[in-house]
């Protein structure tokens, strides 16, 4: 059975050293409530929930999956007593608003616990996590009704929320969708409609469910500008705002999934459920984006999880399996052969795991400072905002994209014991390829990134973040120790914004340039992203070796790391590079009949 211990030294070190928590939450009006106490007291129990309570779940809710039964869904045995628990603890409302029951905390807390929780049982983390998003989309867009009604039983953990958008026949074009909604006596709506693949959509771990669905109202205009959102409660609310009469809707199936066998994944049947809009007619896409942008960080949350308990499985199996010897002689004389971490070629595998995820939980943790500045409003709330939406793709493709390489090193570690369920490699592999699905393709956030965060804006927010990066080149230009990765960092930088110059020109004459850019684009900025943490974070164990330490191993391999991720994954920009200056012009060149030439489909 695989294991996880919460990475606590390295959450403090990027917290406290690298990105200087204290000094951010001080300048929030909730900070205050986030005291070192306070913070130390998440950390350790969100740690001891995740260790001694998720973690023995995860493997059996894989085997066991769950289970449908004429419209009723069974989690696997121990979900609802641990959800019970996580209610129990007070964990769904610490980031919520005190007005509605919540405790007020900045919502970066809930990201660092969400890591460890993605970690220990990304399956069962989909249950509350889901809810999260549905929460906020109220928060922001709901009536004072409607949130005294859901949002209230949402925050205590008694009900829990999903999002209903995709349709089958349509997924990202969410203008296709053909769920309508018709107009009641009471101010209410009948829902019919048909949904797929939503996450947690029936379940026996709370009283109620409450879904955010995107519908049409008849007089709505085509496409994607004629777009409601309806809360459609599995149970209409009662006088007393209990669960009342069992609404039309109904889980008609779940699906056969290739991994989180734990969460249910369901097909919803909308039959004239009754259904109340959420703020204005025609304005549910964008409203339903607050969720969207919330699911997509926490998808990547889930990239770094997996890829820290992937890292921390396959690096106790490498330093007992015993195979060959070093090719520099016996490491280990007084054993028949020396443990395989010795060899080059399994520490490339365990350290580019351990470069994702400490680079991956620095950008994850900078984007989650960016999200409480937006929360909190005032003068850095703009940029804070503009930073946020650059970020929010390549953590959610980037960081999913590099928690299935790094998931697949695990298991390549162990060997053919990889590819055998008991040792619990081949669930992470399985878990992790979803990551690159949901919320958005890696195709889809590449278009986005490209096409409406940097080209629509003439590049505006792409600036404001690679200032910063220039800044820190600049600043450490002189800091010979570090030069091997400033220098590359400084000229990928740079590089950068010249990429993005010439795929807009290119684009000017040819619309398919982006879509052909998008993907390599994505993950060069990425790389040169991950490669600011990564100097940023060597920086600090740098000054901290200088000043003396009694924890030198820990800072000497992060710069140990530093330099592996510069000579070996940061080099990974200049073929990037290459294939997008090469434009998409062979992409495109192919009749689509050429295809299937020489067979029929």
């Amino acid at each position: 059975m695989p294991t996880y211990k919460a990475p606590l030294r390295d959450i403090r070190f990027v917290m406290d050293e690298m990105l200087d928590f204290p000094a951010h939450y001080s300048q929030l009006p909730n900070g205050d409530e986030a005291s070192p106490e306070i913070i130390n007291a998440i950390l350790e129990e969100g740690a001891k929930f995740a260790e001694e309570v998720l973690t023995p779940l995860n493997q059996s809710g894989d085997t066991q999956g769950c289970q449908h039964n004429d419209g009723e869904v069974t989690t696997p045995e121990g979900f609802k007593e641990a959800y019970q628990q996580f209610v129990e603890g007070g964990w769904p409302s610490m980031t919520q608003d005190t007005t509605y029951g919540g405790q007020g905390l900045p919502q970066s807390l809930g990201m660092v616990l969400n890591e460890m929780i993605c970690s220990s049982n990304l399956s069962w983390g989909m249950y509350p996590g889901l809810s999260h998003g549905a929460m906020d989309a109220l928060q922001h867009h709901g009536t004072e009704e409607q949130k005294q009604t859901y949002l209230t039983k949402m925050v205590e953990g008694s009900w829990t929320g999903t999002m209903c958008l995709t349709e089958p026949h349509c997924g990202t074009d969410l203008g296709l969708i053909r769920t309508k909604a018709e107009p009641q006596a009471d101010g209410s709506f009948s829902v019919s409609g048909t949904k797929i693949f939503i996450s947690a959509g029936e379940h026996d771990m709370s009283d109620n469910i409450v879904h955010l669905v995107l519908a049409k109202l008849p007089d709505a205009p085509e496409g994607s500008k004629g777009i409601s959102l309806f809360i459609v409660p599995k149970f209409t609310p009662d006088a007393n705002g209990e669960p009342g009469e069992r609404n039309g809707v109904q889980c008609g199936s779940i699906e056969h999934k290739m991994g989180i066998h734990g969460n249910s994944t369901c097909v919803m049947n909308f039959d004239e459920a009754k259904g109340y809009i959420i703020g204005e007619p025609n304005k549910g896409l964008s409203y339903m984006f607050v969720m969207m942008n919330a699911a997509r960080i926490g998808v990547g949350i889930q990239g770094l999880g997996l890829t820290e308990v992937a890292y921390q499985n396959s690096l106790a199996y490498t330093r007992d399996r015993l195979q060959m010897r070093s090719l520099n002689g016996p490491k280990a004389p007084e054993k028949p052969a020396d443990p395989i971490i010795v060899h080059p070629d399994v520490r490339r595998m365990l350290l580019t795991q351990k470069a994702f995820a400490e680079g991956g939980r620095a950008l994850i943790y900078y984007t989650a400072q960016l999200i409480d500045q937006v929360s909190a409003g005032g003068e850095e709330a703009k940029d804070a905002d503009d930073l946020l939406g650059l970020l929010t793709p390549i953590v959610k493709a980037f960081l999913t994209e590099a928690g299935f390489e790094s998931t697949n090193q695990g298991l390549q570690c162990f060997g053919g014991h990889g590819f055998i369920h008991e040792w619990g490699m081949e669930q992470f592999v399985r878990d992790a390829r979803i990551t690159l699905l949901y919320e958005g393709t890696t195709g889809i956030q590449a278009l986005d990134l490209l096409g409406r965060k940097i080209l629509m804006n003439q590049g505006e927010s792409l600036r404001k973040f690679t200032k910063q990066v220039h800044k820190f080149c600049q600043a450490e230009e002189g800091n010979e120790e570090l030069a091997a990765l400033i220098a590359p960092l400084a000229k990928a930088n740079k590089e950068w914004g010249d990429i993005t110059m010439q795929i807009g020109m290119k684009a000017m004459q040819n619309r398919d340039e982006v879509g052909a850019a998008s993907v390599d684009y994505l993950m060069y900025s990425g790389y040169v992203t991950l490669g600011y943490f990564w100097a940023k974070a060597a920086k600090v164990a740098q000054e901290a070796l200088a000043a003396g330490t009694t924890e030198e191993a820990f800072y000497k391999g992060k710069l140990a790391t530093a330099q592996f991720y510069f000579s070996k994954l940061f080099p990974r920009t200049q073929t990037l590079a290459a294939t997008i200056a090469q434009g998409g012009d062979s992409l495109m060149a192919m009749e689509e009949d050429q295809f299937g030439a020489g067979f029929e489909i």
